[in-house]
């Protein structure tokens, strides 16, 4: 049996409450489930013997700009075990753009949720030192949102001095 067929069957077995959606584009495969499960879910990819997504890449958010749903938090695993890579989505709505961190499951995740925080404005609940990384503390935009124009807005950001 293949990776895809083992991680589908173990999570449905595993979780029979979660509705999973299934995506495979070119060999990539996404799982979209809901927010409320990101915790125990990915414990169980890191722990499960056969799966042992040990190690998470990467976390960043994608703006749909669209409603209810208007973020996806994604998450970008790996299997050292297998050598496969998997992606994990939570859809956020806007008005309420948090998830639980998982911070717990992977060390490596707080510097990635830090990012997608300061960049989207998604709110990683729990996490240890959720703080801005590239802009300063007081800037009060999302640089990654839709809304955000491409070239910035004027006096947004003050210019250092030389």
């Amino acid at each position: 049996m293949e990776i895809r067929e083992r991680i589908e069957a173990l999570l449905a077995e595993a979780f029979p409450e979660v509705k999973f959606e299934y995506t495979d584009f070119r060999g990539d495969l996404r799982v979209l489930f809901s927010k409320e499960h990101v915790i125990p879910v990915c414990k169980f990819l890191r722990d499960n013997e056969e799966l042992a997504f040990s190690m998470c890449e990467d976390i960043t958010a994608i703006d749909w700009a669209r409603q209810p749903n208007r973020f996806s938090v994604v998450y970008h695993i790996y299997s050292l075990k297998n050598k496969y890579r998997l992606r994990l989505a939570c859809d956020v709505e806007e008005h309420e753009a948090k998830i639980d961190t998982v911070t717990s499951v992977w060390k490596s995740a707080n510097w990635y949720e830090r990012e997608t925080w300061d960049m989207y404005g998604i709110n990683f609940e729990g996490h240890p030192d959720l703080r801005r990384m590239y802009m300063a503390e007081e800037f009060e935009y999302f640089p990654l949102r839709k809304e955000y124009p491409m070239i910035g807005i004027p006096g947004d950001q003050p210019l250092p001095k030389k």
